[in-house]
């Protein structure tokens, strides 16, 4: 993190330098070398909303007009044209089309006078010859960036069970854990002593492994989403809103009839019960949705407030040099404490998502109130 922060200090000093090194000059440029020669103002909500929404390709990094970027699958389904499917390289970074396809870019909306409600940065459209939206509807079904994230998280969480698993077949449960599975070992043991256990008393056994996955999935996209570069999987509502509804389906499978008759018949007087049921109901809903907002929310604000403060390098760079780099040790100090705070972050929030799942799954298999346990 730290090198990051000098990487784009260093580069954003370096445009700096160059534009006051026109503007003191012996010989005046004309007004059209000041206009090619002017370096891009640096705009930090674009920057920020760049580095944390989904895209059809992998930005690594950039130093000065040179971009590195892994290119991924475009995958558009048109009912009138049928399946496309090519690079995202492509796109060349949104400056053209691409077999009748576009990568919508502020650039583009701005050329053409659109709607920028309407046509969202990072959207692909269907265009016609003249480069102008046909108003097709299409279905994107592109391996994104989150996409690919995620496919490295469940493949890096398999490849590391199966070794704790084959540790456990090799040695045996009764010696002493080595390696990384002395590592893996107690958050197994605590996860199902401490969460599944109390929460789904009698068939802990059986949803260990469903709370267990959730847990390290979620966990290791958000230690992923901490390396530069990396892409932000959990602070995106479409992800979360997906896990949210995993844990919902899991819910509802687990649920019984004394469930439902506490939801449509709760033990009130009719009066309040005309009231209570609906709210009931609406609260089997709010469950999932709280989940998704929950990861989304903290892991985004997380991101948001790292960005935020690397902005401030290029913000002071503008106005001075003296200033931006004055301002660069402070950036990484608090850059620093906020990776942290994040790391720390990372693990609670992966514990309250797999926690509350088990907590819902365990109310919705609670039996009657003259049960006996």
């Amino acid at each position: 993190m730290v090198a990051l922060v000098m990487v784009l200090g260093l580069h954003s000093f370096g445009n700096f330098s160059y534009a006051a090194h026109n503007e003191g000059g012996t010989e005046p440029a004309t007004h059209q070398d000041a206009v090619a020669e002017e370096p891009k103002k640096f705009d930090a909500k674009e920057v920020i909303l760049g580095h944390v929404k989904d895209a059809h390709d992998w930005h690594l990094f950039s130093i000065g007009e040179t971009h590195a970027t892994i290119p991924l699958p475009v995958i558009i389904y048109n009912p009138t044209r049928g399946l496309s499917v090519f690079s995202s390289s492509q796109f060349h970074h949104g400056h053209e089309a691409h077999d009748g396809y576009r990568l919508v870019n502020a650039h583009y909306v701005h050329e053409k006078g659109l709607d920028p409600a309407k046509y969202a940065d990072g959207k692909v459209i269907a265009v016609d010859a003249n480069d102008m939206p046909t108003g097709e509807e299409i279905y994107d079904l592109s391996i994104t960036k989150n996409i690919t994230s995620m496919i490295i998280a469940a493949v890096l969480l398999i490849i590391l069970m199966l070794n704790v698993a084959k540790a456990y077949r090799v040695r045996g449960a009764k010696k002493a854990p080595k390696g990384f599975q002395s590592l893996i070992e107690p958050v197994i043991i605590f996860m199902r002593d401490e969460v599944v256990k109390p929460n789904i008393p009698g068939k802990a056994e059986k949803y260990t492994p469903f709370i267990l996955t959730i847990f390290f999935f979620i966990l290791i996209n958000n230690l992923l989403g901490l390396l530069p570069g990396s892409a932000n999987v959990t602070g995106n509502i479409a992800v979360t809103a997906a896990l949210a509804i995993i844990s919902f389906i899991a819910t509802m499978f687990s649920t019984n009839k004394h469930f439902w008759g506490h939801i449509f018949n709760p033990p009130v007087p009719m009066g309040v019960k005309v009231i209570l049921a609906p709210v009931e109901l609406i609260g089997v809903v709010t469950k999932p949705v709280s989940l998704a907002i929950r990861l989304f929310a903290n892991i985004l604000a997380g991101h948001i407030i790292i960005l935020s403060i690397i902005s401030l390098v290029f913000i002071f760079g503008s106005l001075s040099k003296v200033a931006g780099y004055g301002f660069l040790p402070i950036t990484i100090a608090f850059n620093i404490v906020m990776m942290m705070l994040e790391l720390l972050v990372a693990f609670i929030q992966a514990f309250i998502f797999a926690n509350l799942t088990a907590v819902f799954i365990g109310q919705a298999m609670e039996g009657g109130h003259d049960d006996h346990h």
